[in-house]
């Protein structure tokens, strides 16, 4: 039973037992509302959410999204953050992702249209592809391979904003629609295959440090504490606020000055080893945040090197207690 305390938003957060998805659910009990926290456990994890039993409003259901979501309880908002985010997890069973993304976000829409919430959609950087315009603003259309092995997640993720869209224009839905940059931060999983995370974990472990291509492609590295504002500002925007709009960090570095940032702050003995660019691999990764700055007020004040310092803290622990 989840039951609604006082006059508390109750609060729905599909995929809440990922990285970002935890970091959400804490922010938005902290800040007194109800969470129900729905995850299938693919790539989420308990343990990124055992802490949060401690509030008396946190909820936790174990559910696919892309089964039907028949809940008795109402809903004031739901955040869609349900999918595998890393290329080795939503590639691992590509039509699942793309069900997650697109089948997912029909029930999830269903839901939120059948209980009156105002509903949000964690979309992607990765609509725009290998991106031939730099830096991206929202208006570019992107640049993306339809049958390349990255398809599953870049097309699953620019359907789902059709499907947002067109349920807006044709139910009148309230909606909102983010697309999110690269996001790194304490509860990443050690083994996702993100560039941070692999840094890190082989830095601590003075293991070589393998970079992709010659590591001069780019990246914006956003801190989970500035996207989770991002968020929630969002969401608390005006009506006719919808979105899309890029949340991210618009310093760009290359993997590589990555990579020696990483070596200095854990003072690793691990070695450069250079392998293989992967396929449709973008070169080039940079956010105009011109909206988010303008319409929520919104801009990253934790830099790399801080959001680095507090990253490696945390994967130090892991390590540690693994």
């Amino acid at each position: 039973m989840v039951k609604l305390m006082n006059t508390a938003k109750r609060i729905l957060v599909t995929g809440g037992a990922g990285f970002v998805g935890s970091h959400l659910c804490e922010r938005l009990l902290v800040e007194g509302s109800e969470v129900v926290c729905l995850d299938s456990l693919d790539t989420g994890s308990l343990g990124n959410v055992e802490n949060l039993n401690v509030f008396p409003g946190f909820t936790f259901i174990d559910h696919d999204i892309c089964e039907p979501l028949n809940f008795e309880f109402d809903l004031d908002e739901i955040y869609n953050l349900a999918s595998p985010a890393s290329p080795p997890h939503y590639q691992k069973d590509p039509i699942k992702t793309t069900k997650t993304n697109v089948l997912g976000s029909l029930n999830v829409l269903d839901l939120a249209r059948k209980k009156g919430a105002k509903i949000f959609q964690a979309s992607t950087s990765e609509v725009y592809g290998d991106p031939a315009l730099h830096p991206q603003v929202e208006e570019y259309w992107g640049n993306v391979n339809p049958i390349g092995i990255r398809s599953c997640y870049d097309e699953g993720k620019r359907c789902a904003e059709t499907l947002f869209f067109d349920y807006h224009r044709m139910h009148s839905l309230d909606i909102k629609v983010a697309r999110i940059f690269n996001t790194y931060g304490p509860r990443m999983n050690p083994k996702d295959g993100r560039v941070v995370s692999n840094f890190i974990v082989q830095a601590l472990e003075n293991t070589p440090i393998t970079i992709y291509g010659t590591g001069s492609q780019t990246r914006s590295f956003c801190y989970v504490d500035n996207l989770v504002d991002g968020f929630i500002r969002l969401m608390a925007s005006p009506d006719e606020v919808i979105g899309p709009i890029n949340l991210g960090n618009p310093g760009e570095f290359t993997v590589l000055e990555l990579a020696e940032k990483v070596l200095r702050l854990t003072g690793s003995t691990s070695q450069l080893i250079f392998e293989q660019l992967p396929s449709d691999d973008p070169t080039q990764r940079k956010p105009n945040i011109d909206k988010a700055n303008d319409l929520l007020g919104w801009s990253p004040d934790i830099q790399l090197e801080e959001g680095l310092t507090r990253t490696i803290e945390h994967f130090e622990k892991v390590l540690l207690l693994g």
